[in-house]
């Protein structure tokens, strides 16, 4: 017999609800609400500017989102092993999860890394392990996408060896590198030089890729973690919008032209609690993006003014209490995401609260996703919910919200600027506080933790790493250095910190370096002994 305790809360009916952006929600709405509102201008048709309802006229009519399932943890083998079971299952493209040594340019050998190697994705030191990692699958069939910022560069140059010693061409190596060095700095940590030498290493990689790899999305730039440490939605688009304003002036002012790498930006965004913020967010998103590249920033193409993203359901919202609900605040998130018009989908594991996935666990994940995609008619006709006078209002109003945001960054000189006043971090840290505060008196309700709670627990298996990882990548990093030529390698290293200190596209002596087997820990030591490491001020 289930033994259940629930705290029972008085509903107020007095106070209106609101959206985590501070918009009041009406009982009902009607045609007053969008007394004056313009269709044509706010949403045009799909695929057309301003593009709210898409940015391709038949969206999913033409073909589903990508189902990209977020995996990686360990060693480079069993990683691989996760990526063949969810191709096999139906996943159309892969997503490379790295563990902190490899994120923070240290070698798993490196006593920095002690602890951390391989516990939150996968371990990658060298060009051997990008090999091991993708063995037996075709990277000329698949899209890969790697959520890698201050080691972008190193990772993509890895990824491109490997493509092209499977003998795929390098027009065909198709994929995204998250590359948003900003949102570290303020919402999640993963940084290694000062904010300014990094946009230099972001800023190199948009002109290699538009000389070497066309097809490659060179940045996600990413709303996701922004949210995860407390923004709200409207912050979430205003701040990470800022972002990408401040990543295409740095390309301009390097010399690129916006049209020529433009279309290759995309977006990560964050589908969160509340089903109806979030489409809306999504929606409002697409046509603040086009809108200020269009007539701030001078893009003259169309593809240049689309939006284009990626999403995640949130990971802040998994709770350890009653795991198996998050299977249902995940199929929520996941329909908000497609409800918007999400170019790719990951969707989390239920037991993610608790540990790395399971296969098990990552497999509902993925069946959710193709639920919602064959089953639910969702993909039959494009954003189904366009003319309602509630999104159509909600969408209008975090515009409004999300606009209030990107002036505040503005008048503290841009985002770069922001992020080294504490101006990003404040915003963020103050509507983390706040939800903080909603929880725990109980107005903001997470189900079996602060309201309808159980005293029953039901033990969840979790995935179990090798206790002998670290040591065994510390002695694959040895034969990797034992095996290759030193004084090429040390000759490519010394080219790379000429470059860095002279001027120049980083990302060929680099990939010069990598190709001769220097470790990623070197080459980015390297950049560290020209560029410095970052120290948060206070």
């Amino acid at each position: 017999m289930c033994a259940w305790i629930t705290v029972l809360m008085p509903e107020n009916s007095e106070t209106p609800p609101q959206t985590t952006s501070g918009i009041e929600v009406a009982a009902a709405y009607d045609a007053g609400d969008l007394d004056g509102w313009d269709a044509d201008a706010q949403l045009g048709e799909p695929g057309s500017f301003p593009f709210t309802r898409g940015p391709y006229p038949t969206m999913y009519r033409g073909r589903l989102w990508t189902m990209r399932q977020y995996a990686g943890f360990g060693s480079a083998d069993a990683t691989n092993e996760r990526f063949r079971a969810l191709l096999d299952a139906g996943q159309t493209g892969l997503s490379v999860a790295f563990d902190l040594p490899t994120q923070m340019g240290i070698d798993s050998d490196d006593p920095r890394a002690a602890g951390e190697v391989g516990k939150v994705g996968v371990a990658v030191d060298s060009v051997a392990d990008v090999e091991r990692l993708f063995g037996g699958i075709p990277l000329g069939e698949v899209s890969t996408s790697m959520t890698i910022n201050a080691t972008a560069a190193i990772l993509l140059l890895l990824y491109q060896i490997v493509a092209e010693r499977q003998g795929v061409d390098r027009t065909n190596i198709r994929g995204t590198v998250q590359n948003d060095i900003l949102k570290e700095y303020a919402a999640r940590g993963t940084y290694i030089y000062p904010p300014r030498p990094s946009m230099r290493l972001v800023t190199d990689l948009f002109g290699y890729c538009a000389a070497e790899l066309p097809a490659w999305n060179t940045i996600s730039i990413s709303g996701y973690h922004i949210r995860e440490a407390g923004s709200t939605a409207a912050e979430e688009i205003g701040l990470t919008i800022s972002n990408g304003l401040a990543y295409v002036e740095a390309a301009v002012a390097a010399g690129l032209d916006v049209d020529e790498f433009a279309p290759r930006l995309s977006f990560f965004w964050n589908s969160h609690r509340n089903l109806f913020e979030e489409v809306a967010k999504f929606r409002a998103a697409r046509r603040m993006w086009a809108r200020l590249m269009r007539d701030r920033m001078g893009a003259v193409h169309p593809d240049s003014w689309k939006l284009r993203f990626h999403t995640q359901t949130a990971g802040s919202t998994l709770t350890a209490q009653q795991p198996e609900n998050n299977i249902v605040r995940t199929a929520l998130q996941a329909l908000a995401a497609v409800l918007g018009g999400t170019q790719s989908l990951h969707t989390n594991a239920f037991d993610e609260a608790l540990a790395l996935p399971t296969e098990h666990s990552a497999m509902i994940a993925l069946r959710t996703q193709q639920i919602i995609g064959y089953e639910a008619g969702l993909a039959d006709t494009v954003d189904p919910l366009a003319g309602s006078y509630f999104i159509e209002s909600l969408t209008d109003a975090v515009e409004e919200a999300a606009n209030l945001v990107i002036r505040e960054i503005d008048a503290a000189g841009g985002a770069v600027a922001a992020v080294e006043q504490g101006v990003v971090q404040r915003i963020i840290e103050d509507s983390a506080y706040r939800e903080a505060q909603r929880q725990e008196s109980g107005e903001s309700v997470v189900v079996g933790v602060n309201r309808f709670t159980s005293a029953e627990v039901h033990p969840i298996p979790t995935l179990v790493l090798d206790t002998d990882l670290e040591s065994k990548q510390a002695a694959l990093v040895a034969g990797v250095r034992a095996g290759r030529d030193t004084p090429l390698v040390e000759d490519a290293l010394a080219e790379v910190g000429r470059v860095a200190a002279e001027g120049g596209n980083l990302l060929y002596p680099m990939k010069a370096a990598l190709e001769r087997n220097a470790t990623l820990g070197e080459v980015s030591g390297v950049l560290e002994g020209v560029f410095g490491r970052h120290h948060p001020a206070g």
